[in-house]
């Protein structure tokens, strides 16, 4: 792939050369080649499309605990060397050399978790206007309040080259897939919206007739509850959420505060809580690079570190953060493969890729509904807001019920979920064996964007605030 960008290992070498010449404890480049194509279908027509490419290579220069970053696009020698020269004075400003790099380069295990049958960059982009005009149609006949259809694919494939001051030699490309669908519907003067997609890290094999059927299932499904829903009183109540998509809660309110930048500086509730009981026995939660065909699935992180499963919570004990190579060597552990970025004009920091909890044993989904005797059920949340230093949350719900004697009755809409990470982790009573996880469009934003899963088994958490009437 070195060829891609028009460089021998000779020239990488003597860009890293330039950025560690003022002493620097670490150099890396990272080189991308992006192609993205995108198709929108409004009024049962595609109306728009594009093609993108977004080309260059970012230098960041380590030292002490001063980052220096700066990028090009163009990767002519000249023009990196020129960068590498920024990016070293940019860290060389006030900054003493600090603690060195590990010397022995990681394990390079040969990871393959991005199945691609079908390359993007040879598919017939024609036959995709059609399969859109199939989804639209499709949608339409299954109920006949639907007033407007629109829906998105987008489709793009990544060419990296990773390259560092251990001599690190690290190649990746990258097929990511999506669809995503917003159907409005009316009746009589009422007007309901759903948003469905799926979104995959594999090849255009993934447009078929089966995804389609399942997204327009999905897209009207539950149509007569949403039109029937309710505002429900409000207060302290059981909360049961369902799997799969309940997992973007568990995302936002928990995972952002085991990134270990925000806890290196002291600004996450977990920051002194590593090796504590953060929740009951049973409970392991797992941040996961290695879940094949996941829009969250790293081969290697942006930092050329390979992908893997990261257990944050072991039986319910807090045994890792989520690491990039900074807060590695600050906390003397392994990196974890977390150093991300949105492209090759960002830094990589500490994300998340596939957050989830493990299955437990506590039954079914309707078992933890029968043991509830007044409650909410909710399974979609949208409009989440969170407070790393204090853990506290707000989740505005899409879809759910109430629970009344272990039976669900009226469909509720227009409620928040309010509460704090470490207690809604303190309070789970039971969870279920049904992990799902979402193969949504999530997509991340952290200073920068990138493209995350999550999932979660149904849980019953004993007391969150419900804001309703």
């Amino acid at each position: 792939m070195t060829d891609r960008f028009g460089l021998d290992s000779n020239q990488l070498q003597s860009i890293v050369a330039e950025g560690m010449r003022g002493g620097g404890d670490w150099c890396d480049l990272y080189f991308e080649d992006t192609s993205y194509c995108d198709l929108l279908l409004r009024d049962s027509e595609v109306s728009s499309g594009g093609f993108h490419v977004d080309y260059g290579c970012g230098i960041r220069v380590l030292k002490g605990d001063r980052t220096g970053y700066a990028y090009s696009e163009t990767c002519d020698l000249p023009s990196l060397l020129g960068a590498a020269r920024s990016a070293a004075c940019i860290a060389q400003s006030g900054a003493q050399a600090g603690k060195a790099f590990a010397a022995t380069p990681l394990r390079r295990p040969g990871n393959d978790f991005y199945p691609m049958k079908e390359d993007w960059r040879r598919a017939d982009a024609a036959s995709f206007v059609e399969m859109l005009r199939r989804l639209d149609a499709d949608i339409r006949s299954r109920d006949s309040r639907v007033l407007k259809v629109v829906a998105m694919l987008s489709y793009s494939t990544s060419q990296i080259l990773m390259y560092n001051s251990l001599g690190e030699l690290t190649e990746d490309f990258r097929p990511l897939g999506s669809v995503s669908v917003t159907v409005v519907f009316k009746q009589g003067e009422q007007i309901e919206k759903n948003s469905v997609s799926r979104s995959l890290r594999m090849g255009s094999e993934m447009l078929s007739a089966e995804v389609f059927g399942d997204l327009a299932s999905r897209a009207v499904a539950g149509l007569d509850e949403r039109f029937a829903a309710r505002r429900p009183k409000g207060g302290k109540m059981k909360v049961v959420m369902g799997a799969g998509a309940s997992g973007i809660l568990l995302h936002e309110a928990m995972g952002h505060a085991f990134e270990a930048d925000f806890n290196r500086k002291g600004q996450s509730i977990f920051s002194d809580r590593m090796g504590s009981r953060i929740c009951r026995k049973g409970i392991n939660i797992i941040d996961d690079g290695t879940l094949c065909a996941s829009r969250g699935a790293v081969n290697y992180d942006d930092e050329g570190v390979p992908g893997q499963k990261t257990y944050m919570v072991e039986d319910g004990v807090l045994s890792s953060y989520l690491h990039d190579r900074i807060s590695a060597r600050w906390f003397g552990v392994a990196p974890t493969g977390n150093g991300r970025r949105e492209s090759f004009r960002y830094n990589p920091i500490p994300r998340m890729r596939a957050t989830y909890m493990e299955s437990g044993s506590d039954g079914t989904l309707q078992d933890l509904i029968g043991s509830v005797d007044k409650g909410i059920y909710v399974d979609q949340f949208s409009n989440g807001q969170v407070k790393i230093g204090e853990g506290d949350f707000t989740f505005y719900v899409k879809s759910g019920f109430l629970i009344e004697k272990g039976r669900l009755t009226m469909p509720v809409k227009d409620i928040n979920i309010i509460g704090n990470g470490p207690q809604a982790l303190a309070d789970i009573e039971a969870v279920a064996s049904d992990l799902r996880i979402d193969e949504g469009t999530w997509t991340c934003g952290k200073e920068q964007s990138v493209p995350v899963s999550c999932g979660i088994p149904s849980v019953l958490i004993k007391n969150l605030t419900v804001g309703g009437e």
